[in-house]
């Protein structure tokens, strides 16, 4: 019987790897999908992007990049199955990968998704439950095979059918590692990596600065906005505008590459110092008032000596102006922080 195609959701991490490895020695065909959301450290230096196509090149399978985007941020203003310990939404999450996966799938003549799921692995998306949940929302009912899992969970089609031996799959269960380690050696994977990864939603700092954003904008934020929470420091000014302050040279890079044209930046003219970025809500009244207090905490985090004032360039929309400024001190810059 000719054995069906899979595609399985490849992350780089070790259970991902594995799994696929427990599918390819069955002689099944495999591609994989590996996703990247606005909010994971997918390409970030040597995080798990880079990781994901070393692991689909040392498998030998064909590899397809997701980027979620606008729509990601759409589910995230209100995702259907709400948040986990910070502002991730685990759940509705995994259902768009499935989603993005089950594309993938149509368009190879794939039949079924493998995962690198462990049951109880993750308290809000890896329960039996939420499993269950996922594949109803995606329409793959029956056609997700969980190869570290599948001993106790309800087989698959593939193994129902026997497209899948079931006896050589495994019964992993919570958040040790010790068995996923122990088959790495018997595949002879050197240095097995720790879970893929990482995504911001669950950092609660992180989720503090997402929720401050999704509650002072109207509608969805823009991917420039989820880019600019990545660095340095943010201060909530009033309902309409917001400041970020850069805390070394590379964001201030980065910042420059992220300031837009009716942005306020901020730059002290006679100290070393960081760039500021003062943005306001779209469609309100700009206030003048704030500009003072901004450069007041920019001019706070240069070398300027404390008890004394501070010169600094503004630029807002490609118009250069000068200003001097009172230096705020501590015990008001940290009632502002977010």
């Amino acid at each position: 019987m000719k054995k069906p195609k899979a595609v399985v959701l490849l992350s780089g991490g070790l259970d991902s790897n594995l799994s696929t490895r427990l599918v390819l020695n069955q002689k099944i065909e495999v591609e994989a999908v590996a996703i990247k959301t606005p909010f994971c450290d997918f390409d970030c230096g040597k995080g798990c992007g880079h990781r994901v196509k070393e692991v689909a090149e040392s498998l030998g399978i064909r590899l397809k990049t997701v980027y979620f985007g606008d729509e990601y941020l759409a589910m995230l203003k209100n995702p259907k199955h709400g948040f986990g310990s910070g502002m991730n939404p685990c759940i509705d999450c995994r259902a768009m990968m499935y989603k993005a996966a089950k594309e993938h799938m149509e368009t190879i003549g794939a039949s079924y998704l493998v995962t690198g799921e462990v049951l109880s692995q993750r308290p809000m998306s890896q329960h039996r439950h939420a499993l269950r949940t996922i594949e109803e929302e995606s329409n793959l009912v029956g056609k997700v095979i969980r190869p570290l899992s599948a001993g106790r969970l309800p087989p698959s089609d593939a193994e129902t059918s026997g497209f899948i031996d079931r006896s050589k799959l495994h019964s992993i269960v919570g958040r040790s590692r010790k068995e996923q380690i122990a088959l790495a050696k018997e595949f002879g994977i050197q240095n097995p990596p720790n879970s893929a990864g990482g995504c911001l939603l669950t950092d609660p700092c992180f989720s503090k600065r997402v929720n401050d954003l999704f509650e002072h904008t109207d509608g969805v934020p823009t991917l420039n906005d989820v880019e600019l929470l990545k660095v340095g420091r943010h201060f909530r000014l009033s309902d309409e505008a917001k400041l970020i302050v850069g805390r070394n040279q590379n964001e201030n890079e980065m910042m420059k590459y992220l300031c837009l044209d009716d942005d306020f930046s901020f730059e002290v003219i006679e100290f070393t110092g960081p760039l500021g970025i003062l943005r306001f809500k779209k469609d309100t009244v700009l206030r003048n008032d704030l500009i003072p207090v901004a450069g007041g905490i920019v001019g706070r985090y240069s070398d300027a000596p404390r008890g004394q004032n501070v010169k600094l360039i503004v630029l807002h929309q490609q118009k250069e102006s000068r200003i001097e400024c009172q230096l705020l001190d501590n015990s008001v810059v940290g009632k502002l922080r977010i």
